[in-house]
């Protein structure tokens, strides 16, 4: 249907709808027809290809193939074992793959995106999911179109189209039926498309398609999007690769060695390839994208809602966290403290007479009502209407009498909003803005205010208001270009309204908590230089006369090198332009700061961008700055910033938990088999021991290990170097001699059961390789304190898994079936006494480790 051709009439007679909307039994009706408002995802991965994915891994393929060689040879046991194992294998792996996937969809459903529709006449926010064709949909400046549309109501409305038409500049929207001919999708200028953006003005609109029959749904259906590997995945396959060719070449060698004493070439080969697949942290990136997905589940319980997954890992190296003030740093809940009236304002109006500040106050705004009576729209303009209705200056009955004609919306450069009303004498223009702006607006005969004017807005910042003044002129006809150049000059002061948003209580807390942490947090407001500066103090933002203040004029005018040399003094910057915010991250990045700023508006979607981590608000945030946010405040609180943060480190320190593990398991058995024959001794582990120390000792426990609690002194410790690398700071070193030191116990044992004549020696050496890897799980949970500090009981998950692997250990080593599966014997008391001694001596290695830390010894 070529909407644009035809006019608002056809149009709403075809969609059966009118400006007022349809009524909710027919939304519910065309919901069930049309079905839900979403692209769908087409790129899903099936349980089947998931299934497939465990067994494609080539070191796996190799061993399936030698498996089956060794059925053919004739031992069929060993065969069905290691099938069996890789079996299983496989359905742990799929349930982790599938468990991420269903964790990333899950976060996908989560992320706020709502629309502003007319139902019967009445005003609703509901799921922008939900829309219908035939739905009237309110639009302004930072929202995302949520469907096709036609407009017919348009007040300076400009869109970027960008993601469909390649074009970066902004269209022009109205609402003119387009002559009949061919036009392109940019072209059509009466019409918006799902998925782009508005960047100025209001306007209203008719739903034409949802979904998949959008022009959003139709390039949907032709495309797939790729999956994206986080910083810390990338850093893992890259080593994974390096670390098999050596783990590979140790195989060669000990497959060599072990023909040379003798050895038989299948028991061997299996063994060589056992090792490999075992040793080769191919598993690695897949695990840490699971952690880091449940990481990002569990941060939105804690209202922070991950959009980009690298954001999860790199939370815990933030250096500096610029937030704005409403709503982040304070309750976002304003209210009108004192008002300052112009006295004897003269007008022709007969209405502006009697109290013209609480009419532009009721007039001047977005805001609209509810069906239940609450106001809806920006929470300043909110406040203002509120007081006004509440000294008997009713909004809705005003405008009856006083109708807007016209309008100059609100923008970040003119920091000023102007509406213009029919009255009965002729036009009365209402502009809303901070008092200095409005000061460099006024008529020559008002110019003798202006010292006054500034006195008394200086003595309502101090005491921490935000301060917003009215001015008005009539004019008696619409100029023929509608531009604040035409509209906003000559105008005559009439006061304006001192209003409070107190700080947050729990925002002083994460302020001090961030400082413990060696984070810096800045406050970024458009408020007056004083009003910040007392809001900062309040907060323990500024703490000192070193702390410095700086105003967005200021900071207009210093040159990059100039400003660089400053901003890491700087905590506040007060009237600050959002485009401002990317000139700070960019400063603050040359000095090698790790940033992480919040942004509502769409001018801060560059910031958002560029930042190391855009955090965009949840509830006030346009759609613009949640798309170009790695994170969304659901609750819009700059404590949870601290939370996230806190969440972030522990995550990532859980990550590198579980692969110091992982690793120093792999070291150990690895350790064991290459250093046997240097001894004279025979291979300590066949391949059914190897693999099942893979599946299960290395598994259970490792995995437990993200349910980790934090560490005490987590935001004690400065931020992580974001470049420093997974190894550093002693894991390389540990991993080596942690492994080197089990599989000398694993050697010591088997050497000392042979010399004593005890049969049974290779699964006294199993179980030690086992069980030492116990002790090293419960001895590494903190990096320096003892486990007898964090206490043993403090995680429970990790003790329910070592419970699990004891017991399978044991059902190894003591039952008749497994015995004859495994090749393993019962262990006497003594034999099992000495073997759980020699395993607690990797426990108590590591806890001496730490203890020497502690002492700054190592």
């Amino acid at each position: 249907m070529n909407w644009h051709l035809l006019t608002l009439s056809e149009t709403s007679r075809l969609l059966n709808t009118t400006p007022t909307g349809i009524t909710p039994t027919t939304a519910s009706e065309r919901l069930i027809e049309y079905g839900k408002n979403q692209i769908v995802d087409k790129k899903k991965k099936t349980v089947l290809r998931m299934l497939l994915h465990q067994l494609t891994d080539f070191m796996i393929l190799i061993l399936i193939a030698v498996a089956i060689i060794s059925g053919f040879i004739g031992d069929l046991v060993d065969t069905i074992i290691i099938l069996a194992i890789i079996f299983i294998n496989a359905i742990i792996g799929f349930t982790q793959e599938f468990r991420a996937e269903k964790a990333m969809e899950a976060l996908k459903k989560m992320t706020p995106n709502n629309a502003r529709v007319i139902r019967e006449g009445n005003t609703f926010e509901i799921p922008s999911a939900d829309l219908v064709p035939g739905d009237v949909v309110l639009l302004e400046a930072g929202n995302r179109i949520p469907a096709d549309i036609r407009f017919f109501e348009t007040h300076q409305i400009k869109v970027d189209e960008s993601t469909l038409t390649g074009e970066s500049h902004n269209t022009e929207k109205n609402s003119e039926e387009l002559t009949e001919g061919t036009y392109s999708l940019g072209d059509r200028i009466n019409m918006g498309f799902k998925g782009t953006f508005i960047t100025n003005g209001r306007g209203a609109a008719y739903v034409t398609a949802t979904g998949m029959n959008t022009e959003l749904g139709r390039i949907a259906k032709m495309i797939q999007i790729e999956e994206i590997a986080t910083p810390l995945q990338k850093r893992l396959n890259a080593f994974g690769k390096r670390l098999s060719i050596v783990i590979l070449f140790i195989c060669i060698v000990i497959f060599a060695v072990g023909r040379l004493r003798g050895e038989a070439v299948l028991t061997m080969l299996l063994t060589s390839i056992s090792l490999a697949v075992a040793a080769i942290p191919e598993a690695l990136p897949a695990l840490v994208t699971v952690a880091l997905a449940f990481g990002a589940k569990r941060l939105s319980k804690s209202n922070a809602l991950i959009r980009k997954l690298p954001a999860v890992e790199t939370l815990g190296s933030v250096t500096y966290i610029c937030s704005d003030k409403t709503g982040t740093l304070t309750l976002n809940q304003m209210s009108v403290q004192e008002v300052y009236e112009i006295p004897n304002i003269k007008t022709k109006s007969v209405l502006f007479k009697t109290k013209p500040l609480l009419i532009a106050m009721a007039l001047n705004n977005d805001v609209a009502t509810e069906t239940n009576g609450k106001w809806l729209g920006d929470s300043t303009e909110t406040a203002l209407v509120e007081y006004a209705f509440n000294k008997n200056t009713e909004k809705f009955e005003l405008e009856k009498k006083l109708p807007r004609i016209a309008e100059l919306p609100f923008d970040s450069t003119r920091k000023c909003m102007t509406t213009l009303h029919q009255t009965e004498t002729g036009i009365m223009v209402i502009t809303k803005g901070a008092v200095d702006i409005l000061s460099a607006k006024l008529a020559e005969n008002q110019k003798s205010l202006i010292p006054e004017l500034e006195l008394k807005t200086n003595e309502m910042a101090e005491k921490g208001y935000r301060i917003i003044g009215y001015a008005v002129k009539e004019i008696m006809a619409l100029p023929k270009t509608l531009n604040a150049d035409t509209i906003e000059f000559s105008l005559s002061f009439i006061g304006f309204a001192a209003m409070l948003d107190p700080p947050r209580e729990e925002a002083k807390k994460a302020v001090s908590e961030c400082k413990q942490a060696g984070i810096i947090p800045i406050m970024i407001t458009g408020d007056h230089q004083l009003t910040a500066r007392k809001i900062a103090k309040q907060l323990g933002i500024i703490t000192s006369e070193e702390d410095m203040v700086m105003e967005g004029s200021e900071l207009e005018i210093l040159s990059e090198k100039q400003f660089e040399n400053s901003v890491e003094k700087i905590r506040v910057y007060a009237r600050v332009n959002p485009e401002q915010k990317l000139k700070i991250v960019k400063a603050l990045q040359a000095k090698g700061q790790f940033v992480a700023m919040t942004g509502d508006g769409v001018n801060d979607a560059p910031a958002l961008k560029n930042a190391d981590i855009g955090i965009a608000m949840g509830i006030n945030g346009t759609e613009v700055a949640k798309e170009a946010a790695h994170m969304i405040l659901l609750d819009d609180n700059f404590a949870t910033i601290v939370i996230a943060v806190k969440h972030g480190r522990r995550i990532f320190d859980n990550i590198l938990k579980f692969i110091k593990y992982t690793m120093t398991s792999n070291s150990g058995e690895i350790w064991a088999i290459f250093l046997a024959p240097f001894f004279g001794l025979p291979i300590p582990l066949l391949a059914v021991h190897i693999l099942w120390i893979n599946l299960v000792t290395d598994g259970l426990p490792g995995l437990a290990l993200a349910s980790e609690p934090s560490e005490a002194d987590i935001m004690e410790r400065p931020p992580r170097n974001p470049k420093q690398h997974i190894f550093a700071e002693r894991m390389a070193i540990h991993i080596l001699w942690v492994g080197f030191l089990m599989g000398s116990v694993t050697l010591g044992i088997q050497a000392w059961a042979i010399e004593s004549g005890i049969s049974h020696w290779q699964t006294m050496a199993f179980t030690v390789l086992c069980f030492s890897q116990m002790g090293h799980v419960m001895a590494i949970r903190s990096d320096k304190e003892s486990l007898f500090k964090i206490g043993i009981l403090s995680n429970k998950p990790l003790l329910g898994a070592l419970a699990v692997t004891i017991a399978l250990q044991m059902m190894l080593i003591y039952t008749p079936l497994f015995n004859s599966v495994f090749k393993t014997q019962p262990l006497t008391i003594y034999e099992l006494t000495i073997t759980l001694l020699a395993s607690s001596i990797v426990f108590w290695a590591v806890e001496i480790e730490k203890w020497m830390i502690r002492r700054n010894k190592y």
